[in-house]
């Protein structure tokens, strides 16, 4: 408890300290570690002998069938050696583990919803040891059916099978029907209820839980559950072990709660100084906000969410002209507006509009000596929608790039695939260098992303679910794609996505090529560019930091709970 005190910052801060703080006192518990032991106490050897005149009175009255004979505790079924008055045992010896019975889904809606009865309890409506169960799911058994397995209050539930399986259990406090995935254990000879669900949750029941899954899905037969070994204590101690860990998980409660309003303190904080770094209406100072943000800079960046909050914010500032400064001296917009014309007539591209949007119907601000175009009227080829071949299993001449080399807004690669079709050297599927791709179907949190290809001809074709475009020469590359990444131009596409109940909302190219997009004069976009790329990597430093700390964290913890 000394070196826990000592290291208590770390426990606290680390992402998973208190986590790990639980699964420690569970295994303390299990242990005998965690209250003293009271030689006075009826051992647990007593106790089984208890448990075992029960059982007989049980089967006698028919409330339960003869238990299969279990194998004895070998020397190699013991993880670890028990304090003086313990036993190990099988899990079946203290209780009398079933399982439940299956409803198809139609049947549940026609026959049970909305009756009067016991509850019905599916895996859905347990949580994860300290979360209550859901009772209230509208399902119920009326009490004339017989075939209907009941698991009494007080009985001990937990997945069998599945994702949940061994890591969804329960303490009922009613009489309930349930799932025929969930095993219900009923105990005997008056041991804790409480105290058994305290073991499943630990650590040391979870990887013997484990040791015994089989199957695609996943699971533990009642046979194999059965026989999961139990470090049993004296019932006067597990009741000692049962008040102390409700003790200690009220007080890991109030350090989550804790550590939860800290990270919700520093998030706020960080929206309200980026919020008044970004003001439109200037009814705050940036200043005062950068002011804040500097001061209070080691403490606001432990946590990535601010990082990536900070990412949009240089954005922003980046698009509304408040990253660099406006020179007098820079080339005007309107020179730089005409060259660009120039440039599309010169590869009489026709059919765009040139014409600037009114900067009054967009969301945000820019400088006077700006101009807003559509993406449609910077082009000088695209948008244009790529192929997607069948991926082959071994190398050929052609890769075609999946979606995650771009979701990143960066250019990566590795995520590509090699197809067996023979795409010519001519065909426009081809990338070159200064290409963007823009995400043209993907989940809402990365429809649109741009990306740009910076790299060999002929390395690799793009997939049907981007848009390839190029934009003019007397534009800077990065400029636009860094534009194209700001978050009133993701919002806007957002905005247009079709399908974004569903799982793959998509953008048109009529959409991306209505995109808003800020021209600054040619030299300010190159001051931008400069500057984004400066503060990009401080925010890749940043987030290496709290890589670095949360590790450190973490093996500090591991080490310290090894000492424990």
């Amino acid at each position: 408890m000394e070196l826990l005190e000592q290291h208590f910052d770390t426990i606290f801060s680390t992402p998973e300290g208190i986590q790990k703080l639980r699964d420690l006192i569970l295994t303390l518990a299990m242990h005998g570690k965690l209250v003293p032991q009271d030689p006075s106490d009826l051992s647990a050897g007593e106790l089984l002998k208890d448990i075992n005149v029960e059982k007989k009175r049980l089967v006698k009255e028919g409330k339960i069938k003869t238990p299969k004979p279990l194998p004895e505790i070998a020397l190699d079924d013991v993880p670890f050696t028990l304090p003086k008055g313990w036993r190990w045992v099988r899990l079946g010896t203290v209780g009398n583990i079933f399982n439940g019975n299956s409803i198809n889904a139609a049947e549940k809606e026609s026959k049970y919803a909305g009756v009067k009865g016991l509850p019905y309890i599916a895996t859905k409506d347990v949580g994860y040891g300290f979360d209550p169960i859901d009772y209230e799911n509208g399902i119920c058994i009326p009490p004339d059916e017989a075939k209907f397995r009941v698991a009494h209050e007080g009985a001990v539930l937990i997945c069998a099978e599945g994702g949940s399986a061994g890591k969804k259990c329960g303490l009922t406090d009613r009489d309930i029907c349930f799932g025929n995935k969930l095993f219900a254990n009923e105990l005997y000879g008056q041991i804790s209820s409480r105290f058994i669900l305290y073991a499943y949750l630990s650590p040391v029941f979870r990887a013997a839980f484990a040791a015994k899954m089989t199957g695609i899905i996943g699971g533990v037969s009642i046979a194999k559950f059965v026989e999961i070994p139990l470090p049993l204590p004296p019932l006067d101690e597990q009741r000692r072990i049962v008040a102390r860990i409700d003790q200690l998980m009220a007080r890991c409660d109030t350090l989550e709660n804790l550590r939860h309003s800290r990270e919700e303190k520093r998030l706020v904080m960080h929206a309200a100084a980026l919020s008044q770094l970004l003001d439109n209406n200037n009814s705050g100072s940036p200043d005062e906000a950068w002011t804040f943000i500097t001061r209070h800079f080691s403490d606001l960046y432990t946590v990535k969410e601010n990082v990536t909050e900070l990412r949009k914010a240089i954005l922003c500032l980046a698009v509304t002209g408040k990253l660099t400064e406006q020179r007098k001296e820079d080339r005007p917009v309107k020179e730089l507006l005409e060259s660009i014309k120039t440039d599309r007539s010169r590869l009489l591209i026709r059919g765009a509009s040139s014409e600037q949007i009114d900067s009054k119907k967009i969301s945000y601000r820019i400088p006077e000596s700006w101009a807003i175009l559509p993406l449609d009227a910077i082009l000088i080829s695209g948008p244009t929608n790529g192929y997607s071949p069948k991926a082959v299993g071994y190398e050929t001449k052609v890769k075609s790039l999946t979606l995650s080399a771009t979701t990143s807004g960066v250019f990566k690669g590795e995520h590509s695939k090699f197809i067996a079709d023979d795409i010519p050297m001519s065909s426009d599927l081809w990338l070159r260098d200064g290409d963007i791709l823009v995400q043209r179907g993907n989940t809402i949190e990365y429809v649109g992303v741009p990306a740009i290809y910076k790299g060999e001809r002929h390395s690799y074709i793009y997939p049907d679910l981007m848009m390839k475009l190029r934009v003019s020469v007397e534009l800077d590359n990065d400029y636009v794609c860094f534009a194209m990444s700001a978050p009133p131009s993701r919002d806007f596409l957002r905005e247009r996505a079709s399908g974004t109940s569903g799982t793959m909302p998509k953008i048109n190219q009529k959409t991306l090529t209505s995109l808003p997009i800020p021209i600054p004069p040619f030299a300010e976009q190159q001051r931008i560019v400069t500057k984004i790329y400066k503060l990009m990597a401080l925010c890749d430093q940043l987030e290496r930091k709290i890589d670095s700390e949360n590790l450190k964290a973490s093996e500090l913890l591991a080490s310290v709970i090894a000492q424990v």
